[in-house]
C-alpha cells in the first residue's frame, strides 16, 4: 500500500511565497502520522487551476497513474483536488470501484469508505447534476447566439454557403443564385427529380432529396 498526498495553489504568487502549500503539506503528514501511514510521496501542483479536471493537471495526472489498488490518496481539503463537483464525484466513484482510499481532511476523512461518504457521494451527486445542467445550458446558449450570428457550428455546411475565416457562414453567389432557379422551377410546377436533374447538367452535384431539404430550409427561414 502507498500514500500519497495532493496539495494545489491556484497562482504563480503563492506556489513562490509557499505558504499555503507548506501549510497543506503540513496538515497532510500529520494527519498520515496520527492514521500510522508514513508518506510516500507528496504530489505538489503549483499555479494550477482548480476548474482544470485532476486528470488534465500536471502532478494529478501523474498522481492518477501511479496509483494501484489498496492505495491511499490524502488532500487537506476538498477545493484543493476537486473546484468541480463533477469531476468529483467521477474521481471518487473511480477510487472506490477500485479499492482506493481518498482521505479529505476538511471532511472528517475517508470519503470513499467510512460513514460519512455516503452523505459526501449524495451531496457530490446532487451538486454533479446541477454542474451537467448549467453546462447543457452554457453549450445550449452558446448555439443559440452562434447560429443567431451566423456562425457555422459544425456538420456539413449548407448549401448556398461558405464559411469565412471568422467562422461565419456568408452567402456562396453561384449557389444563392442556383437555390432562386430551384424556388422558380418548383413554383412553374417541376418536380425535384426534374429540377435536381437540370441542376446537375449545370454542375451541381445534388440529389432530388437534397432539393427538398434546401427548398423546405429556405421556407423555414423566410417564416421565421
Amino acid at each position: 500500500m502507498a500514500v500519497y498526498g495532493y496539495v494545489r495553489v491556484s497562482t504563480g504568487r503563492q506556489a513562490e511565497e509557499g505558504e499555503s502549500l507548506a501549510a497543506q503539506q503540513r496538515a497532510i503528514e500529520g494527519y498520515a502520522m496520527i492514521q500510522g501511514t508514513p508518506m510516500d510521496r507528496v504530489f505538489v501542483e503549483r499555479a494550477v487551476s482548480g476548474a482544470k479536471p485532476l486528470s488534465d493537471r500536471p502532478e494529478g495526472s501523474m498522481m492518477l497513474g501511479l496509483i494501484q489498488p489498496g492505495d491511499v490518496v490524502i488532500t487537506a481539503k476538498l477545493d484543493r483536488m476537486f473546484r468541480s463537483a463533477l469531476d468529483a464525484l467521477n474521481i471518487c466513484n473511480t477510487f472506490k470501484e477500485q479499492g482506493i482510499s481518498l482521505h479529505m481532511i476538511d471532511l472528517g476523512g475517508d470519503v470513499t469508505g467510512n460513514g460519512i461518504s455516503r452523505l459526501v457521494f449524495t451531496i457530490l451527486s446532487a451538486v454533479a447534476e446541477s454542474e451537467r445542467d448549467r453546462i447543457r445550458e452554457r453549450i445550449s446558449d452558446v448555439k443559440q447566439d452562434q447560429k443567431a450570428r451566423g456562425r457555422y457550428l459544425g456538420g456539413a455546411i449548407p448549401f448556398g454557403y461558405r464559411v469565412d475565416g471568422d467562422g461565419a457562414l456568408i452567402e456562396h453567389p453561384k449557389e444563392q443564385a442556383a437555390i432562386q432557379r430551384m424556388e422558380a422551377m418548383q413554383q412553374g410546377g417541376q418536380s425535384l427529380r426534374a429540377i435536381s436533374k437540370n441542376l446537375n447538367d449545370d454542375g451541381f452535384k445534388i440529389s432530388h432529396v437534397g432539393v427538398a431539404k434546401i427548398l423546405r430550409s429556405r421556407r423555414v427561414r423566410a417564416a421565421a
